[in-house]
């Protein structure tokens, strides 16, 4: 999941430190380690305590100016890193985002590669905010985050424009047997405190069910309190809903959300995650996170003989750490 509190943390130092880089035309090399340990709970069935590597990375980017107004740029970013055990870690062996592209103020963006798509930038902020999100409600789309091709238009009186294409060739197996290009829109809009957002995914992969799924979201903020409503639908799939508040209080900072899941078989599943995390310093941070999730038989789990069960309640507390630079 994407961290936010980390994300925006980094993007100010990338932010910060490629200043300094293009001045003197270096990369800026960026990082994270990220400690977890969490207690599962699920009701009827097994609880268990683990101690992981909750997304460390290791990241380059880098911009230049290519002509009056235009600055080329790329980022790369790894993972994988599985720093809580180096015995079972080969050392970074996966890849989180790559990609180059092109901006400018009187055109926008344009970026190629593998990214945070833009149905996920645009209106999914709940799902993507906490940091181990275990029993986050997910959203049903499926365009991916590779072999994507994205653009972000300049603002218009604070209204940008976004979409993005997934290119599936023949021997790319995320798009079937069949060569497909599943593409992606979304309209932002943001003026003083308000942000308003709509988003759609064509879902145009050869999985058999090609149905639009279809966001909303709307977020306010109040000084140091940030309300945020959102709602995704798929025909004969499932309704999301979430709410959230995020309060900052100096150093600290508090989020509580809600979040049901209504599937088109009539079944549900909801998520209350509640979030504490204190900022040690501009290059640390602790938090808890308690998750308690319910619903229609929604958690599948093995008994002790070894048959398969379910359970309509899940609880989830967490504890963690992260380092970054």
């Amino acid at each position: 999941m994407k961290k936010t509190i980390l994300a925006s943390a980094i993007a100010a130092a990338t932010f910060s430190g490629a200043v300094m880089a293009q001045e003197s035309n270096l990369p800026t090399v960026y990082g994270n380690i990220q400690y977890a340990i969490a207690h599962d709970n699920i009701d009827g069935g097994p609880s268990s305590i683990e101690h992981f590597d909750n997304g460390s990375t290791l990241g380059v980017t880098h911009e230049h100016q290519i002509a009056p107004g235009i600055t080329g740029f790329f980022k790369i970013e790894l993972e994988g890193i599985n720093a809580d055990d180096k015995s079972a870690s080969n050392g970074i062996d996966g890849l989180d985002e790559a990609y180059i592209g092109i901006k400018g103020d009187s055109f926008g963006q344009l970026w190629v590669g593998s990214d945070d798509s833009t149905y996920e930038r645009a209106v999914e902020e709940i799902a993507q905010f906490y940091e181990v999100a275990t029993l986050s409600r997910g959203v049903d789309y499926t365009t991916g985050e590779g072999d994507l091709v994205q653009y972000m238009s300049p603002s218009f009186g604070g209204l940008t424009v976004w979409g993005a294409v997934q290119i599936n060739g023949d021997n790319d197996t995320k798009g079937g047997s069949d060569k497909s290009y599943p593409y992606q829109l979304a309209a932002v809009y943001a003026v003083d405190a308000l942000e308003l957002a709509v988003a759609m995914d064509s879902n145009d992969t050869s999985d058999g069910d090609n149905e639009n799924t279809y966001g909303l979201r709307a977020s306010y903020n109040l000084d140091s309190l940030r309300l945020t409503g959102e709602f995704h639908t798929r025909k004969d799939s499932e309704d999301t809903f979430g709410l959230m508040g995020v309060y900052t209080l100096g150093k600290n900072q508090f989020a509580l959300s809600y979040e049901l899941t209504d599937f088109d078989n009539g079944d549900k599943a909801d998520t209350i995650t509640l979030q504490a995390l204190h900022n040690l310093s501009d290059h640390m941070y602790v938090y808890f996170e308690g998750y308690l999730g319910g619903g229609d038989d929604v958690y599948e789990y093995t008994d002790s003989l070894g048959n398969q069960a379910v359970s309509d309640e899940r609880s989830i507390a967490s504890v963690g750490a992260v380092y970054y630079f």
